[in-house]
């Protein structure tokens, strides 16, 4: 495993096992993990405890300018068109608390440049950049929504899909080149598909694979912010 050579470091919020870190890391950078739940397989520096709580300590203490980014995957559940769509179906009225406007509140406070990761929904983020696994040649679609706050970047193109995701689908089974990484049954991937299609061999826990992103994503968006932080540095 490469080491970081930025010199820079990334506050990895909600980080679950360490998906999106790992992007991070092999962009170049250093990062700290924060998750509510115990993640002994995080492969970086890991703090338990409740996320918006840490980031409100470290903005307090003045600790948070030991970062340059704000890396944050709040939990999806109040804005995944998934589980909108299927609770309304069914009349189940599920409620799940919608944390992105106090994070963002305190991610504004922090002054740092940040990324506030949602899957394509109705959660309410901006669409500042969106990716796809085939943007990197993934066996994964896992479509992702990023609003990028104080920092931008041009968005890649969104290649055409190569066929289906394999599974079945309204009582349909369709073969296709990309594994259903979420649920299980009906044809959805096995946990040795999804560390191949995602890219993920550290953990083999199936709850923590449904919930990553795939490192290519925050790879590509570490490069990006750095290009941009560089661009910023030369005009001031």
């Amino acid at each position: 495993m490469a080491t970081p050579s930025t010199g820079l470091r990334v506050l990895d919020l909600f980080s679950c096992a360490g998906g999106a870190a790992m992007g991070y890391h092999r962009a170049g950078f250093a990062v700290d993990g924060v998750d509510i739940a115990p993640r002994p397989r995080y492969p970086f520096t890991f703090h338990r405890g409740d996320a918006l709580e840490r980031l409100a300590d470290l903005i307090a203490t003045g600790e948070i300018q030991r970062y340059a980014l704000v890396h944050t995957s709040p939990p999806c559940q109040a804005g995944c068109a998934l589980t909108v769509g299927t609770n309304a179906s069914r009349g189940w009225g599920a409620e799940h608390a919608q944390l992105i406007p106090a994070l963002r509140t305190l991610l504004d406070m922090s002054g740092l440049p940040y990324v506030i990761e949602q899957p394509t929904g109705k959660a309410p983020v901006r669409r500042d950049l969106s990716l796809c696994g085939e943007t990197f040649g993934l066996g994964v679609l896992r479509h992702r929504t990023f609003e990028l706050g104080r920092w931008a970047t041009t968005q890649p193109a969104h290649p055409r899909h190569r066929g289906y995701v394999r599974g079945y689908r309204h009582g349909e089974y369709r073969d296709g080149p990309y594994v259903a990484a979420y649920g299980s049954g009906g044809g959805k991937a096995t946990v040795p598909e999804m560390q191949h299609a995602m890219g993920i061999t550290w953990t083999d826990v199936r709850e923590e694979l449904t919930e990553a992103i795939p490192p290519a994503y925050t790879q590509w968006i570490g490069h990006a912010f750095l290009t941009a932080r560089q661009e910023v540095i030369a005009w001031s």
